[in-house]
């Protein structure tokens, strides 16, 4: 086995979960769908991006790049999105109070979603809207921890 070959193999795809596990597969998928379901498909990309940044999964991000694209986001708004709170005027009150939450979602360093976080969030989606939104936070995280455990690469099927 060459130097290469066996980088590949250290650092490749730890197993094709989906294959293994393919009723999982199924229910994320429909979970998938119902989540985004009434959200507006460029805000359901830009969480779907931000949550992959914080989770470092390479896969989540090359994939919803590129779908973010597809739902015409613009590249300025893509590249700014680690740092949107910095970013004053490139994303609307309400994306930012999404990001926010997806943030706050997805690292619960204190084992809780932040008051203020959360009316942020309620103060500019009706409350149906905001479930779906947690749904759709909660959604791209767990898509994360599939492609970060089992090492799943950019570019893969």
């Amino acid at each position: 086995m060459t130097t290469t070959e066996t980088a590949r193999r250290e650092h490749g795809p730890r197993m094709h979960w989906a294959k293994l596990a393919p009723e999982a597969f199924k229910a994320m998928i429909a979970l998938e769908v119902a989540a985004k379901r009434g959200l507006d498909p460029t805000l359901v990309e830009l969480v779907k991006i931000r949550a992959s940044q914080v989770n470092r999964c390479a896969f989540c991000l090359d994939m919803h790049v590129k779908d973010a694209r597809k739902a015409g986001e613009t590249e300025e708004r893509i590249y700014l999105l680690n740092a949107w709170e910095e970013a004053d005027g490139f994303y609307t009150e309400k994306e930012r109070a999404a990001l926010a939450l997806t943030e706050a979602i997805t690292v619960l360093t204190d084992g809780f979603v932040p008051d203020e976080v959360y009316e942020r969030a309620a103060a500019h989606f009706e409350e149906a809207e905001l479930a779906q939104l947690i749904a759709l936070i909660t959604t791209i995280n767990a898509w994360n921890r599939f492609g970060v455990s089992t090492r799943m690469a950019p570019g893969q099927d």
